[in-house]
């Protein structure tokens, strides 16, 4: 089973990294990319160990997603593998996962 990354997943990642090696530093930035990566590598022998994202179900994709600190990896089955679609910050409000401006390519 392949992962792949959206564009958005992937930048929203990057945004992650950049905002704690501002705030913190470099190492913590790369250890938090580096445990969000690691957390998807369990998909490719359990593709669906992630629990259902409720928020999502109105897409009809069968959304799941995994937890890692204080993150949701939301990702989707789609015939080339599971596609990693968001890294949502769990201390948002949940409802900011639909926000189709913040999404709008979902």
């Amino acid at each position: 089973m392949k992962i792949i990354w959206s564009d958005f997943a992937s930048e929203t990642l990057s945004e992650i990294y950049q905002y704690y090696k501002e705030k913190a530093s470099p190492t913590i930035a790369q250890k938090i990319k580096a445990e969000i990566f690691t957390a998807t590598r369990q998909l490719k022998k359990h593709p669906s160990s992630g629990q259902i994202e409720l928020n999502l179900e109105e897409l009809n994709e069968e959304h799941r997603y995994l937890v890692k600190g204080n993150y949701k990896i939301i990702y989707k089955k789609i015939p080339e593998g599971m596609l990693i679609t968001d890294v949502f910050d769990t201390r948002q409000d949940p409802i900011n996962i639909n926000d189709e401006n913040r999404n709008p390519g979902r």
